[in-house]
């Protein structure tokens, strides 16, 4: 790795931040700043966090009884299809690459902006798109298909507006995800500074690349799929439809072939933010750099061969499922190489426990719950019987919402002061990531419970003998909520009362941590030479309001 010099230190002169170049709602609206584009991204995505979680507290509360309590049967398959789609489509896909890759990913290249601005602003006008697709589908009376849209249900002729407008979105936000995935990798390929190699960029990076990857082979067959769906609907082109000579089953594996890489969108920004997290907080070079970086890699390309896994039940052949079994064993080897490597980087490591490590370990026992009752989905001789139960309920928010969510907020705490230049509160910090931890395995840990006794997913109702699983699952997703609040009333406290924040607040050493927090608009006065991104040699802490700089010549 280059071993030229950064020093890491104040600007000499005060120079205006991306947050006061230029004035009013046009000039954010129509910004070509990534880091502007990042915040509006962050902002529409916790809006639409908050109005999944919304969704979710009402189904939680409609199961507080056997018989329902709530809403209509008829409500609740509404309210549970867009509460799946919004948190799947509109939070856990973008939310760690659209909104914090957007805003890291060219400071941590040294560079002034991403390769495609006038492309990322597109992106997202295109993300709002299909936000607001999604809200009128509940205005319009909703769907009741569940989030995966399956035929021949979905595309009934009695179906309405809703399925028409749901499909639509689906459309306008897989579009809006392809161009962000070849922005990043034009990105990375193009505009790494002097001294970054390949195996010198951070591995966040290498983990947007990854997911870059994955977005630009997989999201266009999601969008194909979805587009195929709507002229069915309206044609009956036999696609789809049996009672005009389609197949249902071939629309399994169009969505699937898409969803199952997606998980991968998912969850590797998610490895890649506890990467630079448990680095800089063990004060330790990343242990097995290489390795951690070439299993980002491996994750996406088998990622691509695992989605039958999900079809165990649908006719297709034994040896398909044992194919398909297999290979889902084979995916959990890069993810536990990756988890191994992060428990060594800690080993004997001088670990602070500011927020954002706080949420890393609680993150470590959540994925390492879901990948382990993974298992037991991927493998023939147990995924038949817990099929279509609360198990895979709880295996599937363990994975996709526990261990994202939580990268999300380890990562939106660890970038925090350099997108705002403001601190927050650490006591505020901390209890918002216990509380998350407690509400969110007292949501679904019962739920895995309720899975193995046979307790079936998507009812509105359910036998007695649940009702202590569903009632601790539902006071569990309202501790889940409290600490959500917390974690965004601690942010937003920090914008009027928190201290300001020093360019390196926690001494790390990647590129984003050698300029002003907030940035300037330009990021760089001119293009740094980049030096080892988990390279702590040198670095020392002034103070709390000064940060951590390096010695010259180090």
């Amino acid at each position: 790795m280059s071993t030229a010099a950064v020093a890491v230190r104040a600007p000499a002169h005060e120079t205006e931040s991306y947050l006061e170049h230029g004035r009013g709602v046009r000039s954010w609206l129509f910004t070509l700043d990534h880091k502007r584009i990042g915040i509006m991204y962050l902002t529409a995505i916790s809006a639409c966090l908050l109005l999944g979680g919304v969704f979710a507290l009402v189904l939680r509360l409609h199961l507080w009884s056997p018989q329902g309590a709530l809403v209509s049967n008829d409500a609740y398959n509404k309210l549970f299809t867009l509460h799946g789609a919004v948190m799947i489509f509109l939070f856990i896909i973008p939310g760690i690459p659209a909104a914090l890759g957007n805003f890291v990913l060219p400071l941590q290249l040294g560079a002034k902006d991403l390769a495609f601005p006038r492309v990322n602003l597109l992106s997202f006008w295109l993300f709002v798109a299909g936000a607001i697709f999604f809200v009128v589908v509940l205005v319009v009376g909703g769907v009741d298909t569940g989030w995966t849209l399956y035929p021949p249900y979905s595309l009934e002729s009695a179906r309405g507006l809703g399925i028409l407008l749901a499909l639509s979105a689906v459309v306008l936000t897989g579009f809006s995800s392809i161009l962000t995935g070849v922005n990043f990798i034009a990105t990375i390929h193009r505009m790494r500074p002097p001294g970054m190699g390949w195996f010198d960029m951070p591995l966040f990076l290498w983990a947007l690349y990854a997911t870059g990857v994955i977005q630009i082979i997989s999201t266009p067959v999601l969008g194909i799929t979805a587009a195929m769906g709507f002229l069915e609907r309206i044609f009956h082109l036999g696609l789809f439809m049996p009672e005009y000579g389609g197949d249902p089953i071939l629309f399994q594996h169009f969505f699937w072939f898409y969803s199952h890489p997606a998980v991968y969108i998912m969850i590797l920004p998610a490895m890649g933010v506890v990467s630079e997290v448990v680095s800089v907080f063990s004060r330790k070079p990343i242990f097995g750099y290489r390795f951690i970086a070439v299993s980002s890699m491996a994750i996406a390309i088998i990622g691509f061969l695992v989605w039958g896994h999900h079809m165990f039940v649908s006719g297709q052949s034994r040896w398909a499922s044992l194919a398909f079994s297999f290979l889902t064993m084979l995916v959990s080897i890069p993810s536990a190489i990756k988890t191994f490597n992060w428990i060594a980087t800690m080993y004997k490591g001088a670990i602070v426990l500011k927020t954002p490590m706080v949420y890393v370990l609680t993150f470590f026992a959540i994925f390492g719950v879901g990948g382990l009752t993974g298992l037991f989905l991927g493998l023939l001789a147990t995924d038949v019987p817990l099929h279509d139960t609360y198990f895979v309920v709880a295996h599937f928010h363990f994975v996709m919402v526990g261990a994202v969510m939580i990268a999300f907020l380890a990562g939106l705490h660890y970038w925090w002061p350099k997108m705002t230049g403001r601190m927050y509160h650490e006591g505020v910090g901390v209890a918002s990531a216990w509380l998350v931890f407690l509400g969110f395995n007292l949501t679904f840990v019962p739920q895995f419970l309720a899975g193995v006794l046979g307790m079936p997913r998507r009812y509105a109702t359910y036998a007695p003998q649940f009702t202590g699983h569903n009632r601790l699952s539902t006071v569990g997703a309202f501790v889940l909520a409290l600490g959500l609040v917390v974690a965004l009333a601690g942010l937003l406290h920090s914008l009027r009362r928190g201290r300001r924040a020093p360019p390196n607040p926690w001494g790390a050493a990647s590129l984003e941590w050698t300029i002003a927090s907030p940035p300037t608009h330009h990021n760089f006065d001119e293009t740094p030479r980049a030096r080892g991104p988990y390279d702590y040699s040198g670095l020392y802490e002034v103070s709390e309001e000064a940060g951590w700089v390096r010695e010259e010549g180090r």
